[in-house]
């Protein structure tokens, strides 16, 4: 089954400063801050939410599509998606634009300064749906405002299941257009913060919100994952992580977890299981797409945790 992931294609270029921004900002000169960080590690990684399920499906061998738009500077990004045999077919590139990129830097007490350039992800309504064909299955997650509104339309009106991942993209929509993209989903995944943000958007409880879809589903870090179907709330445990490294890329790995599953016609509990360890194999390693592991490792990791078989 292919399955149709709409989202961003990015770059995170993570810097460290040797130091403590405290020690550098002057809180009686905020309204004039001016100040510069030697930042003598840098290193630039491979992200973007569409990007980074892609490659979390691939790995279960699934068939990941990617639907995104990118800048000129997209290059190496090609050559990545080639590597790992992962389409490009409906990544668009726009001209006189750089790909998303996020700079990130961190201090020694893990303070974080983040600065987000949207890019070429700005125009991803000039894609389609009805672009790609022979898809089963999609998911719409955090990308050009216009694209997230205009894609679900599209998947609705072909009558193409999706589950709806807003992620960091929620704050942009109002109330009534969340609950539009409820409406025309068949799933919906948050995290926790995103699900409190939800309920206070929208003014509907979780439980409520959860019997307009056929799943909803909430991530709790390490305590665990909450699937809402039929009525019910069934809670998934965290698989213990054996190296604990970066978090980056997490959530997107667990939502590979349930598309894959859902393409598969798993039952619920075995897929935020699934979910819940390719999220574990991910914190292993820096970055969102730098983890690894064959089907085989990850066949016998799903036995070892959970005594069963994996489809």
């Amino acid at each position: 089954m292919r399955i149709l992931l709409l989202g961003s294609i990015a770059y995170d270029n993570i810097m460290v400063f040797e130091g403590r921004f405290r020690e550098h900002i002057l809180p009686d000169q905020i309204h004039m801050l001016n100040v510069a960080f030697l930042v003598p590690a840098l290193r630039r990684e491979f992200g973007g939410c569409a990007a980074n399920i892609a490659y979390n499906l691939q790995m279960l061998g699934g068939e990941p599509l990617i639907m995104a738009t990118v800048g000129e500077d997209a290059d190496s990004y090609y050559k990545r998606l080639d590597g790992f045999g992962i389409a490009r077919t409906h990544v668009r590139e726009i001209a006189s634009t750089y790909t998303a990129q996020a700079f990130i830097t961190t201090d020694l007490d893990d303070n974080q300064i983040t600065a987000f350039h949207p890019g070429a992800m700005g125009h991803s309504h000039l894609n389609h749906v009805a672009e790609a064909a022979d898809v089963s299955l999609a998911i719409v997650s955090p990308d050009g405002r216009e694209g997230m509104l205009q894609h679900a339309r599209e998947l609705h009106a072909l009558k193409i299941p999706f589950v709806f991942d807003p992620g960091q993209g929620l704050p942009m929509f109002s109330g009534p257009e969340l609950l539009d993209f409820v409406r025309m989903a068949r799933y919906v995944a948050v995290n926790s913060y995103e699900g409190k943000m939800l309920e206070e958007r929208t003014g509907e409880s979780l439980a409520e919100l959860a019997k307009r879809v056929e799943a909803l589903i909430v991530t709790h870090g390490s305590d665990g994952s909450e699937i809402h179907t039929e009525g019910q709330r069934m809670e998934i445990p965290c698989v213990k992580a054996d190296n604990i490294v970066d978090p980056t890329g997490c959530g997107d790995a667990f939502r590979a977890g349930l598309l894959y599953g859902i393409a598969k016609g798993m039952d619920w509990r075995a897929t935020g299981q699934l979910a819940s360890l390719m999220g574990a194999l991910k914190i292993g390693a820096r970055g969102g797409q730098n983890h690894q592991a064959t089907r085989s490792e990850i066949e016998a990791l799903y036995r070892r945790h959970f005594n069963a078989q994996l489809v």
